[in-house]
């Protein structure tokens, strides 16, 4: 894919960069981006930096300043759907984080800049390197979704695996962007046995009514899908 393109501007290199954004390029070849070559550039040129942000060098000259002569694309994603193609047809679907409308953008759930792709701002460099993939996932979606991510006495397992073990986290489908909407999303870790006699186990409770009802969080049985404070359940 070609990269941004900016009327009368030419590349620069990351070099340019330093001066103005140390923060980031301290940090920055460690990341995935850095090792960014479209195919057909010139080596050199439209690596790094000026892939995602477009050629530099009239923003260089501007004496940089937000949105002078650059691509932005924590404002606009199109620059990071130009390789996220995927990524983009997902928050097409019916259910999404609202990114296309404005709403959201990539760099509040993702660093584009560093090895870690999942945000954790108020982690040390050493804290975020020292933590589980899983913690971190989990407390970029807590920023938002602070009433789900809350301490709690009984605990949901699944959230050791993290959010996206339930969640579809750019779109979905279903509703709550679950990864499918009905018990078979619970069944993906509760094995169901069919005991003799016909009755449904769901671990060592006959579960055969309840499973007539709807599915584990709307039948009214399993609604703190989160965790509760009360019963080891999951009940509120």
């Amino acid at each position: 894919m070609a990269p941004p393109m900016i009327q009368g501007a030419t590349f620069v290199g990351n070099q340019a960069c330093v001066d103005c954004h140390s923060n980031v390029t301290r940090v920055f070849p460690s990341s995935p981006h850095a090792r960014l070559h479209l195919e057909g550039a010139p080596r050199g040129e439209a690596t790094g930096c000026e892939s995602c942000h477009g050629p530099g060098s009239l923003h260089v000259q501007a004496g940089g300043g937000r949105g002078k002569f650059i691509v932005n694309p924590g404002r606009e994603p199109e620059a990071c759907f130009a390789c996220h193609i995927h990524v983009h047809a997902q928050f097409r679907l019916p259910h999404h984080h609202p990114v296309l409308e404005d709403r959201m953008n990539c760099v509040q759930c993702h660093d584009p800049h560093g090895a870690d792709i999942f945000k954790a701002s108020h982690r040390t460099a050493f804290e975020a390197r020292a933590a589980t993939g899983f913690a971190r996932l989990n407390e970029t979606c807590a920023q938002c979704h602070r009433e789900q991510a809350r301490l709690v006495i009984y605990e949901h397992e699944a959230l050791r695996e993290g959010c996206t073990i339930c969640h579809q986290p750019h779109g979905s489908i279903a509703d709550k962007m679950l990864v499918q909407r009905d018990n078979n999303l619970c069944l993906k870790c509760h094995a169901q046995v069919h005991a003799v006699g016909g009755d449904i186990f769901i671990g060592d409770v006959p579960h055969t009514a309840f499973l007539s009802r709807g599915s584990c969080w709307s039948a009214g049985c399993h609604t703190a899908v989160h965790g509760s404070n009360i019963d080891r359940r999951l009940r509120h």
